[in-house]
Order: structure tokens, then sequence, then C-alpha cells
């Protein structure tokens, strides 16, 4: 464990040598962090509240939206913090919290958006049995192995990359404890890190979009057999939300991961870290409100319930 007494913190310096955007950064994110906390926190309510919204679409729904808030905020305030700062630093203890927490919640997330595909599967496919197979017991089982394994996959990476050498190198170039930044600095061999990491990103990136690619193949065979447009139009509308989703988180999770890697941080790889991070968890609730006259429904009938209590 020399690394411990070696390295007792690491100095983030992401857009150092853009100090003028700094300022910005601070504003964007602040703002982009208090509407993924509103409109994450507006759709798990309204799918408590409302019973017609107890359907699993919304269960899983809720759990991407408990998701989203989660992590961002392992971080969004760091990075908020960091960029205000003088002193950009951030313990030995807190940089592997923060990396475990973004490696976990972001693992989970790949693996939720295939079961939800899976939903819409059963839904546009199979509509006389979905209640039958997507029962209470079922959707629990699959939020829960979403959650375990994107828990199994962070241990794993994050105590395999925290427990090797640094030699004194801490100077991260990056705003967050971001794993291949991390292992930029690593002084020793990382063979072992480097296959676990590829067959991560295979089982947690490609296999759950072959999935997804799949599901939507046969949604939307089954969706071009409808005979009327009126009942093409409203199946493919319960699929469009979350296939934005899929592409926008997929899409910069991705580059991210599976690009060839450069020796040096570069300026758009935090660009793309940051709307991986922020912008695609902003957009989620937004995405699901607009395309869907059943969310909006339901928080006119919570808003105006509500609203006529506080009145009387």
């Amino acid at each position: 464990m020399g690394n411990h007494s070696a390295v007792t913190e690491f100095f983030l310096v992401g857009l150092s040598q853009y100090p003028d955007l700094q300022l910005s950064v601070f504003i964007l994110c602040l703002l982009m962090y208090l509407i993924i906390l509103l409109g994450n926190s507006f759709l798990i309510i309204i799918s408590i509240l409302d019973s017609h919204l107890h359907t699993p679409m919304y269960f899983f729904l809720g759990n991407l939206s408990f998701l989203d808030i989660c992590y961002t905020s392992s971080s969004i305030p760091s990075i908020l913090i960091i960029v205000r700062s003088q002193r950009k630093s951030i313990s030995f203890l807190g940089c592997a919290l923060q990396m475990a927490f973004s490696l976990g919640l972001g693992s989970t997330e790949c693996v939720l958006l295939a079961m939800m595909a899976f939903d819409r599967y059963v839904a546009i496919c199979n509509p006389l049995r979905y209640p039958v197979i997507m029962n209470n017991i079922l959707c629990i089982h699959m939020a829960a192995c979403s959650w375990i394994i994107g828990c199994v996959n962070s241990l794993v990476q994050t105590i395999l990359t925290m427990v090797l050498p640094f030699c004194g190198k801490n100077v991260i170039d990056h705003l967050t404890c971001e794993i291949l930044a991390l292992l930029k600095l690593v002084c020793s061999d990382i063979t072992i890190n480097i296959p676990i990491m590829t067959v991560a990103s295979i089982v947690l990136l490609m296999l759950p979009l072959l999935f997804i690619f799949i599901s939507y193949v046969f949604i939307l065979s089954s969706i071009l057999r409808i005979n009327s447009a009126e009942g093409r139009k409203k199946a493919f509308s319960t699929c469009s939300a979350h296939l934005t989703v899929v592409i926008l988180f997929y899409g910069s999770a991705l580059f991210m991961y599976m690009k060839p890697k450069s020796k040096d941080t570069k300026t758009y790889d935090e660009i793309v870290g940051l709307s991986y991070g922020v912008v695609t968890p902003m957009l989620n609730p937004i995405i699901y409100s607009l395309r869907n006259n059943e969310v909006k429904e339901a928080a006119r009938k919570v808003l105006s319930k509500h609203l006529h209590l506080w009145k009387t």
C-alpha cells in the first residue's frame, strides 16, 4: 500500500488552461445540476403520487431518475468547488469514493437502459401477456440486478486502480477522478487493469447496446405490422423517449471509453465527459416529460389537486 504514503491527495486541473472558461463552467454546471435535481425529483414524485403511473415502465423510469440524481451528486458538487477554488485538490479517499460512485452508477445505468428496452419490447410485441410477464417481482429483480452489476464492476475496478503505486504523481488532467485519467499517473504495470476495463466495456456497454438494438428491431417490426397510422404513432411514441435517451447516453459513453487512448487528456474529452455526466441526466426528465402524454396528464392532475388543497 505504498501509494497511500506517497500520495495523500490529488489535484484536479481540468480546463485550468482556460481560466476564462471556469466561471462559465461553474454557472452552467450549477444551473444544470438544479435542473437535474428538480426534473428527476419531479418525475419520481409524479410516478409515486399518480396511480396510473404505477406500471413497470414508470418503475424503471423512477429508478433511472433516482440514479441520475445520485450520479450527478457524486461529481457536480465537487466540480463546482474545484473550478472556483484556488487549491484544486481532493483527498485520496475522496477521489476513490468519487470514482467508485461514478463507475457504479454509470454501469448501473447501462444495464438499466437495457432492462427498459426489454420492458418496451414486451409491451409492444406481446401486449396481451405484458401484465403477466412484467410482474412486480420480475421488475424488482431486474432493477436489483442492474444495481448489483454496477456495484460489483465499480468495486473491482476502483480497488484494482487505487492499490497501484502513483509514485508521487498526483496531478489529474480532469475535472473529476476519472479512471482513465488516474491510470495515466500510475508508475507500474497496468496489464491487469486494461483487460478488465476492456471486458467491462464490452459487457456493460456493447452487450446492453446490442440487446437494445435487437429489441428495437423486433419493436419496429411489430409497429410496422400495425394497420392503423394512429396505432403505429401511439406505439412508437411509447418508445421514442427511451430511444432518445439511449442514443444520448451510449453515444457519449462509447466515445469516452471505446475511442483510441491518447497520452494527454484533450479539451474535447473533458467537454464530452461533462456531457456524459451532466447534460444527459438533465435531458432525461425533459425528454420523458415532453414526449409523454401520460406524464403531462399526471403532472396536471397532481399539481391541480395540491394547488386546490393549498388554496383551501
